[in-house]
């Protein structure tokens, strides 16, 4: 693919993004320079799948210099966290967006082995493969609606090390039968490490700070979250809203004055049939059971539901802590869920931050993503897009999307190449500029031009072959 100039719909984009920075700081617009950086940028993750300033040279045939997209990513004055919040702006106010739920969670990165100056990566557990890789964890946070789902938050997650050293050798004593009051107690919490439903919580205060008209009607985590601490500052931020997460099946409640753990009581009281309609698809028939009760980790009554879908065979447990919403209604706001992995995928297979994102260091990161997201949000303003959910009709995937953008791109560059004064010349020029930056690399795979050694038998070693 060549890169000569940004679509029209980007350029629209930050003309747009200029004129929210300076609604919030009349100084705080972007230059001319600026504009046609991010602009670049934002071509350049489309056409190379990446946030690497070399692909984007070789992509512009040497117009921009690796060393010059470094330096504007690393010294240009840009508003970084106002850029993330006035493009989330635009998006809402495109949409006429005025309600949502906020669902959370967070994905991890494999790196290479050895990372000093990559930002917060630390051993992580590959579900995959049930071993341990390094990588970087990042948690994100969702806003669904009616009409799209948009990134409004992220922040990089790393436990703290002093926590994780004594946790092993809790377990460690424990195998060895070692009683609870023999075995060293745990290390005071770190305000250096926040935990992931801290910084889920820092996000969330973020979003209403910058978006307080947004009325948001639940919030969905999955069973990390499921703790009374988070539960209830999420409810309180945004007014006593609905919050919805999971329990495990061996978590205690008190009913009737007994203690007994969710597993227990929903075999004595098993669920019913019940019909479904997931995320607006044709209605499926699971196992329901319901029951508001006291929740002894939680200290509180919550409501609590057994669902078990078609061809499962164990029940999940969900928790809610408003109680006047009906037992369908927290099921369907639960499913919502799903969404947030849905954009993970599209967003490391797509937007170019998971391929070859490598740019150190704390600002390297978060910039980096900063870019990433920006285009998640300018994808949605593609007039294309906007037709499509004003339509009431399915959004277009981010990966046929882009597609798409990749050919109009191409034809756009050989467009203004036939439009040029003299269009033999500029073919030349680009034939040339073409050779020069799209070199081939030499292959491993291959003998060519190495010694592959003295492949055969040697005579006088013969005596050494007679039995």
């Amino acid at each position: 693919m060549l890169l000569n100039k940004p679509l029209p719909f980007i350029e629209d984009f930050i003309n747009e993004l200029n004129k929210g920075l300076k609604s919030y700081n009349p100084d705080g617009g972007l230059s001319r320079i600026q504009r046609g950086w991010i602009g670049f940028c934002l071509m350049g993750i489309i056409l190379t799948n990446s946030v690497c300033w070399a692909r984007f040279e070789r992509v512009s045939l040497g117009k921009y210099s690796l060393g010059a997209l470094s330096w504007m990513f690393r010294k240009s004055k840009l508003p970084w966290e106002m850029m993330l919040q006035v493009s989330i702006a635009i998006v809402l106010k495109q949409y006429g967006i005025s309600g949502g739920t906020l669902v959370t969670d967070d994905s991890d990165h494999q790196r290479s082995k050895k990372t000093p100056r990559l930002f917060k990566t630390h051993k992580i557990r590959d579900k995959g493969s049930g071993g341990y890789i390094n990588g970087q964890n990042i948690v994100l946070l969702i806003l669904v609606t009616d009409k799209v789902s948009l990134p409004v938050g992220f922040e990089v997650y790393q436990p703290d090390p002093q926590q994780q050293a004594w946790t092993r050798e809790d377990q460690r004593l424990r195998k060895k039968g070692i009683a609870k009051k023999n075995r060293p107690e745990a290390p005071p919490h770190n305000p250096d490490y926040p935990t992931k439903p801290e910084l889920v919580l820092r996000l969330m205060e973020q979003f209403r700070k910058h978006h307080s008209q947004i009325k948001i009607k639940a919030v969905v985590a999955d069973a990390l979250y499921g703790q009374a601490k988070f539960m209830d500052a999420a409810s309180g931020l945004f007014g006593g809203v609905q919050v919805i997460s999971q329990l495990r099946y061996n978590q205690n409640i008190r009913f009737r004055g007994r203690k007994q753990s969710l597993k227990h009581y929903f075999s004595s009281y098993p669920g019913v049939p019940q019909e479904l309609s997931i995320r607006g698809q044709p209605a499926i028939t699971a196992n329901v059971g319901s029951i508001r009760v006291e929740v002894c980790a939680h200290g509180k009554k919550r409501f609590v539901i057994a669902l078990k879908y078609p061809g499962e065979q164990d029940y999940r447990y969900l928790v809610a802590t408003d109680l006047t919403w009906r037992t369908i209604d927290i099921i369907q706001a639960y499913t919502l869920r799903w969404l947030v992995e849905v954009f993970i995928e599209d967003w490391k297979s797509y937007e170019g931050w998971a391929q070859l994102a490598k740019q150190t260091g704390k600002e390297g990161t978060s910039r980096g993503l900063t870019l990433s997201l920006l285009l998640d949000l300018c994808l949605l303003l593609h007039p294309r897009q906007i037709a499509r959910v004003d339509s009431k009709l399915p959004a277009y995937t981010v990966g046929s999307l882009l597609r798409n953008l990749q050919m109009e791109a191409l034809l756009l560059y050989f467009e203004q190449l036939l439009q040029a004064p003299n269009p033999v010349e500029q073919l030349n020029q680009l034939s040339q500029s073409v050779q020069e930056f799209s070199f081939c690399r030499s292959s491993g795979k291959h003998m060519s031009g190495r010694d592959l050694g003295r492949l055969e038998p040697t005579p006088s070693l013969n005596r050494r072959a007679v039995a």
